[in-house]
């Protein structure tokens, strides 16, 4: 297939409409993936209004794909015809820098988003060099396994990088396609769970998911009532928080980890990181490595996206109804 069809947006904050484009030769490291599933990220609304100051316009949005193999180029000897493959923020690297060669080629300078500056999964199909489409454990379904592609590896990798474990209590702050399953991978960890959350209505959830307790944060006081007890905060919110709150509910040694961007800087007092030798910190994405490992862990935990399923033709509707924060947890483009 040279020509590619799908739906891009042309303008800044304007609507998805039919679009066509020839994918040209396929490269020799390149696989082209047929699309059958594409999540639809908080990302791809901040990347169609430019929030970022880095879209290109027309661009076709999506970077949370599944699809089956059905080109390979010469060079590429690990994938087949028919195999089922996913494909998240990641397309490229440049394979030679310091950080593609141990492995963390989500930190290569030169890293090439799925849908910055080329087409993403709002379409039939999509290439991308082929280190950067993972196989699909058969255990998980092809539409909740999408969302883990950007959002599943974007709350796992810092669980992980952090060496949470059975001793560890953790909090996960904001409980949306972020949380929900940020909730579920700590579960997997072994810890104990808290969910951080201004929605009491997402309590019966949020323990069905992996909670063992629920802090409903519009309640006055409710933070203070925490005291010092956790080892490792994960904020998946985009909105502002009571940052010193939670860095005053880490215990000494204990980490905030920062993956939703609030609008605001974060603003704290020394004196509470020194004192308790606390820290916070920030995590992106991960490595094809690493998205292998947490689809394996959620093929062999149970770890699934909570997903309403729309129609590729019906991406408008999808990536209104995201924008306005009214899905429960995240939408699916189906084809």
């Amino acid at each position: 297939m040279s020509e590619i069809h799908g739906l891009a947006v042309h303008a800044a904050g304007a609507h998805l409409l039919p679009y066509k484009y020839d994918s040209g030769e396929l490269q020799e490291d390149e696989v082209e993936v047929k699309i059958s599933h594409c999540g639809v990220c908080h990302s791809d609304v901040h990347l169609i209004d430019n929030d970022w100051g880095i879209s290109r316009y027309p661009f076709i949005p999506g970077h949370e794909i599944v699809g089956s193999v059905t080109a390979v180029g010469s060079a590429v000897t690990s994938l087949t015809i028919g195999e089922r493959v996913g494909i998240g923020w990641q397309a490229d690297s440049c394979g030679v820098c310091e950080w593609c060669r141990k492995g963390e080629e989500h930190l290569c300078a030169k890293a090439q988003p799925t849908c910055v500056g080329r087409h993403g999964g709002y379409a039939d199909a999509v290439r991308v060099n082929w280190r950067f489409a993972i196989p699909v454990p058969e255990a998980l379904e092809s539409e909740n396994a999408a969302p883990l592609l950007c959002g599943g590896i974007t709350v796992y990798n810092p669980i992980r990088n952090h060496g949470v474990r059975p001793s560890f209590r953790v909090g996960v702050i904001g409980i949306g396609g972020l949380g929900h399953l940020g909730l579920q991978f700590a579960k997997a960890f072994g810890a104990e769970v808290t969910a951080f959350s201004t929605s009491k209505s997402k309590q019966a959830e949020a323990l069905e998911m992996g909670a063992h307790n629920f802090v409903n944060t519009r309640e006055t006081g409710a933070m203070k009532k925490l005291g010092g007890g956790f080892d490792f905060l994960l904020s998946t919110v985009n909105a502002d928080q009571d940052w010193m709150g939670y860095i005053n509910a880490l215990r000494p040694k204990g980490t905030l980890c920062v993956v939703g961007v609030p609008p605001s800087p974060i603003a704290l007092q020394a004196f509470a990181l020194v004192g308790g030798q606390k820290a916070i910190s920030g995590s992106p994405t991960g490595s094809p490595s690493d998205i292998a490992e947490m689809l394996d862990v959620a093929a062999r935990h149970g770890v699934k996206a909570v997903t309403e399923r729309f129609a590729m033709s019906k991406a408008n509707e999808a990536v209104a109804k995201v924008k306005k924060n009214q899905v429960r947890y995240r939408a699916v483009l189906a084809n």
